[in-house]
């Protein structure tokens, strides 16, 4: 039975904008009412123009006006080896925008996956509580 996400995910990467750096990645923003928001890379010839797949899912479901506690899971896929996490700039915005129990859900190009939590991800994350 092939993964449901996993082919979601490999339609999504189609859309990549990443002719710069060569490095596609497709994401998808699970909330808990089960609405699942995609998002990819979109790069620029500037880098910090342009943004990744999980903010672009992420700032999508919150601009639809989900809120961090309605962040189940998010997806990741990319057409490498290797099942990726996301950048430390992404992992600020999940700090900021998802709770500690929100899965990572990493597939590679062959379909397998690895789970993480945000968390786990970031154990010495700066968020909203150090500013205090």
């Amino acid at each position: 039975m092939k993964d449901q996400v996993y082919e979601q995910l490999k339609n999504i990467l189609k859309n990549t904008h990443s002719h710069y750096y060569h490095y596609p990645v497709a994401a998808i923003v699970e909330c808990s009412d089960e609405t699942r928001w995609p998002g990819v890379n979109i790069e620029t010839s500037s880098p910090q123009a342009g943004i990744c797949a999980e903010r672009n899912a992420l700032f999508s479901a919150l601009a639809n006006g989900y809120q961090k506690k309605d962040i189940k899971r998010i997806y990741l896929l990319n057409e490498t080896e290797e099942k990726i996490t996301p950048c430390f700039i992404c992992r600020q915005a999940l700090v900021d925008y998802c709770n500690k129990e929100v899965e990572i859900v990493s597939y590679n190009r062959q379909g397998e996956k690895e789970i993480h939590t945000v968390g786990e991800l970031t154990p010495y994350g700066f968020g909203e509580d150090n500013l205090k």
